[in-house]
């Protein structure tokens, strides 16, 4: 089989991948994923979920049909139904009337066609994209500073920094490529590495410094820096001069309170001022907060004070979270742009007018998202349509947006996936192409463009979103506008305009571009717009230089006694958004199966927590339950829960139930990381497992969550149940043979199904006050013949199996036991280990773990020594 050059579905750093159908869409679809070794963002490498994305391309739930109601129509039916609702829509309400909220998984051709049709023919900004839940902020940051939304990095520059500040970023779990390139640095050239975050993560355990600041810190940590720099005559006076505007009183103002334990900041002040080539990468830890804007100033303002931006080695680095947010950036899928990073002055409006031949521009910036789903909400928005993305999980206090879903009198969804959160909202749907099927560009946190290619033809009746919206906006009357033959077509389009933002004195430019030819577009090779370091010589603001910024950092809070803990959430390494992609691959659900609330050992025990039961968050939106996981790795007062649940994966671990509606007032993001919250204790009368090759969504219970397990051959779903009233057993069973034991005494029952060509289909094991069985060996017998009575109501093999432990590394199947043999037997680093055992040898996100196992193992041989 040929081998197809694409871009990984995942994080904004864009890996390059080689993919080998080895399965067709008329069979099962199946493909072999290799890292593009010629790639230059991930140079061959790759992360566990881009590792595993073959597991992920089947048919399985997804949408294959346009559906109205409950209803199965053709496209020509739907698409006339969607022109009519928006036409009907404007005609009674206006074009503010309607809003589309579209997603960092579309690609940028789609992205370009979606603004245009709003901002430029229906005549609103109402065109938000999730984007704005996690980059808003540094957009807004850099646009202050620079002039234009513009990340003055590349990855080249990690390889050359002598110092690297990670702030707010999990790097190892959530950019594992990155974290590897940050590695390769350290061993290559000592580079020191510092993470500023408040928890003690993977990647905190790996650093030279770990500054525990406390939520919402990061401005006055900054400041603090740039004070201390400039008493210690560390600031570039000759930079500043030539290349920045310095607001009045800018040095007086600066706030010299670090925030952190005076000793661990003259640390970090040594480090930075020791360490001109320094780069700060900062991600969502940062950005999801009321004051995101404002942080990504205080870093921004250190590396221009510091005359550390534009030079290799050096520069602040925003890292996107999704493929496509820089590019979705570029085209104007933010509401308060235009398309070419152009804003809303009259020049600026005009020109772009013009360039579409726009009858109605919009004439001004749209509704943020948060302010988008308010007006879903209290009816100034009556038609939303949804592209790729799952707004009744991601965006905050998700019950008050699921209020405004169900209010709304039109709601349509494109999406590859027939059954989502929001898509049980939906009165229309429409099947969009998933990853492997799409043909367009996606743009990298490095601003290097790069094509996704499709593996796959089309399933079903599945469309390119860029040809639904065009479709849609042909049948609004504006055919001429939207006649497009190929995203190579819009590509051709969008690249051309991009002299307006010329024009208006931006640096985005890809008119070299714009005369492609269909074969040249097919076969685009990734290269970078701006080149490696666009601010080296000016700063698109009218002066030509950056601007400082001052800076006022939050308020002392004032604590509610109801709410004293802080609540965080955030990623988990191997699941991906609201895990409609990655929850179906069993490799990557084995890491978290389930959704722990992590909380340190001081709180939990004034909670009356215990490690492996359930707890119930509660804050002022609403509340959520989850398993408890007691660890040091929480600062006292701080909680942590993950994003990914919905109400499909289990039925009360839905975190954004837990955040509220606040925004930073300058980018309209959302504070996801420093929500007032409190814990309860939840004791169920029951609890209990369900390893089972259907897929029930259990009712009545207290708490459910599920995760995939077994094979492509073989396997299902690994259910985790509690409750208080009697277990309806037929209702989670499928029907067959059944083998049953029960201890009364113990409130203990266990049942086995097999279904009628004898294979397992279900195991159920419940109890009231015992332990339950490990999960894994069963979960593995799932549609396997002849498993033994007794092995099955046991819950483990006649002959005891090698125990695993914990699967630390994902990539190659080990287990934390034979890391620990491996280090206890001499590998005492992870290299050695990996020599030994394979483990973290792929995409580098265990070797934290790897090294904590290490760790452990040396001092157990001290100790028995």
């Amino acid at each position: 089989m040929d081998k197809i050059r694409t871009t990984c579905a995942y994080c904004g750093v864009g890996c390059g991948i080689t993919a080998e159908v080895t399965g067709s869409v008329t069979g099962a679809r199946s493909v072999v994923i290799r890292g593009d070794a010629d790639h230059p963002a991930n140079a061959g490498r790759l992360c566990s979920k881009g590792t595993h994305l073959g597991e992920t391309v089947g048919l399985e739930g997804r949408l294959l049909a346009p559906i109205i109601g409950d209803a199965a129509v053709g496209w020509d039916v739907a698409l006339d139904a969607v022109a009519e609702r928006m036409r009907t829509t404007i005609a009674e309400h206006g074009p503010d009337s309607v809003a589309f909220y579209v997603s960092g998984q579309l690609l940028t051709e789609d992205y370009y066609v979606a603004n245009k049709l709003m901002k430029g023919f229906i005549g609103s900004g109402n065109i938000d994209t999730n984007s704005r839940l996690c980059m808003a902020s540094a957009v807004a940051a850099h646009t202050r500073a620079f002039g234009e939304d513009l990340v003055p990095c590349t990855y080249d520059d990690l390889d050359a920094a002598d110092l690297i500040l990670l702030v707010g970023s999990n790097t190892a779990w959530c950019h594992p490529v990155i974290w590897q390139r940050i590695e390769a640095a350290r061993a290559a050239r000592g580079t020191r590495l510092v993470v500023i975050d408040p928890r003690r993560t993977e990647t905190a355990e790996q650093a030279d410094l770990h500054v525990a600041l406390a939520p919402d810190g990061d401005v006055a940590l900054f400041t603090a820096l740039l004070a201390e720099m400039r008493a210690r005559g560390a600031t570039d006076e000759a930079y500043l001069a030539d290349h920045a505007e310095t607001p009045e009183d800018f040095w007086a103002d600066l706030n010299p309170a670090p925030g952190v334990d005076a000793g661990v900041f003259a640390q970090l002040a040594d480090l930075v001022a020791a360490h001109p080539r320094m780069v700060t990468l900062f991600s969502q830890g940062a950005n999801q907060s009321l004051s995101g804007t404002d942080k990504g100033n205080a870093i921004i303002n250190l590396h221009l004070a510091m005359g550390r931006i534009g030079q290799p080695g050096c520069g602040p680095f925003s890292i996107t979270g999704q493929p496509n947010a820089m590019g979705g950036r570029e085209v104007g899928g933010l509401a308060n742009m235009l398309a070419c990073h152009l804003g809303f002055a009259d020049d600026e409006r005009a020109d772009v007018a013009a360039f579409w031949n726009a009858p109605n521009l919009c004439a001004g910036p749209g509704l943020k998202a948060v302010e988008m789903f308010r007006a879903v909400h209290d009816g100034r928005i009556k038609f939303l349509w949804v592209m790729a993305t799952n707004p009744a999980v991601s965006m905050p206090d998700a019950t008050f947006v699921r209020e405004a879903l169900a209010r709304c009198p039109t709601v349509v969804v494109s999406d590859c996936i027939a059954d989502t959160d929001t898509a049980r909202f939906a009165h229309i749907r429409l099947p969009a192409l998933g990853w492997g099927e799409k043909d367009g560009t996606v743009t990298n946190s490095e601003r290097r463009i790069s094509r996704q290619r499709a593996l796959f033809a089309p399933p079903g009746a599945a469309r390119a979103d860029w040809r639904i919206i065009c479709d849609v906006a042909a049948r609004m009357g504006w055919g001429e506008a939207f006649a497009f033959a190929s995203p190579a077509a819009i590509w051709r389009e969008y690249a051309a305009m991009t002299a307006l933002a010329g024009r208006h004195g931006k640096l985005l430019d890809l008119t070299p571009h714009a005369a492609l030819s269909d074969a040249d577009y097919a076969a685009m090779q990734p290269f970078q717009w701006g080149g490696e370091h666009p601010l080296r010589r000016r700063f698109p603001t009218p002066s030509g230089r950056a601007r400082l910024v001052s800076l006022t950092p939050p308020s002392p809070e004032v604590r509610d006694p109801a709410f004293p803990l802080r609540l965080n959430t955030g990623r988990y390494r191997d699941q991906w958004h609201t895990m409609t992609r990655t929850g179906l691959s069993p490799t990557l659900s084995t890491h978290r199966r389930e959704p722990l609330l992590e909380v340190h050992p001081d709180d939990a025990a004034a909670q009356g927590l215990a490690d492996g039961g359930l707890a119930r968050v509660e804050t002022a939106s609403g509340s959520a339950t989850f398993r408890v996981c007691v660890t040091a790795g929480q600062r006292p007062g701080d909680i942590f829960v993950p994003m990914h649940w919905t109400d499909l994966m289990g039925n009360e671990a839905r975190a954004n139930r837990l955040p509220g509606q606040g925004v930073d007032p300058h980018s309209g993001q959302p504070g996801f990381k420093n929500t007032p919250a409190r814990v309860l204790p939840v004791s169920p009368a029951w609890r209990g497992f369900l390893a089972t090759c259907a897929a029930p969504e259990p009712t009545g219970m207290l708490w459910w969550s599920r995760a995939r397990v077994g094979h492509e051959d073989s396997g299902g779903w690994l259910y985790e149940l509690a409750g208080d009233g009697a277990v309806d057993c037929d209702a989670l069973l499928p029907p067959g043979a059944r083998l049953e034991a029960s201890d009364p005494a113990r409130g203990m029952r266990r049942i086995a199904v097999r279904g009628p060509d004898g294979t397992l289909a279900a195991a159920l094991y419940l109890t009231r006050s015992g332990q339950l069985p490990a999960r894994d060996w069963v979960a593995a017998q799932l549609g396997l013949p002849d498993v033994a009575p007794t092995e099955l109501l046991a819950a483990r093999p006649s002959t005891p199996l090698p125990e695993r432990g914990a699967l630390i590394c994902l990539c190659h199947g080990i287990g934390e036991r034979a890391i620990a043999a491996a280090a206890r037997a001499g590998a005492g680093t992870v290299a050695a280990v990996g020599e030994a055992t394979a483990a973290g040898t792929n995409c580098g996100s265990c070797r934290p773990a790897i090294a904590r196992l290490i760790g452990t193992a040396l001092s157990r041989n001290t100790e028995a020594a």
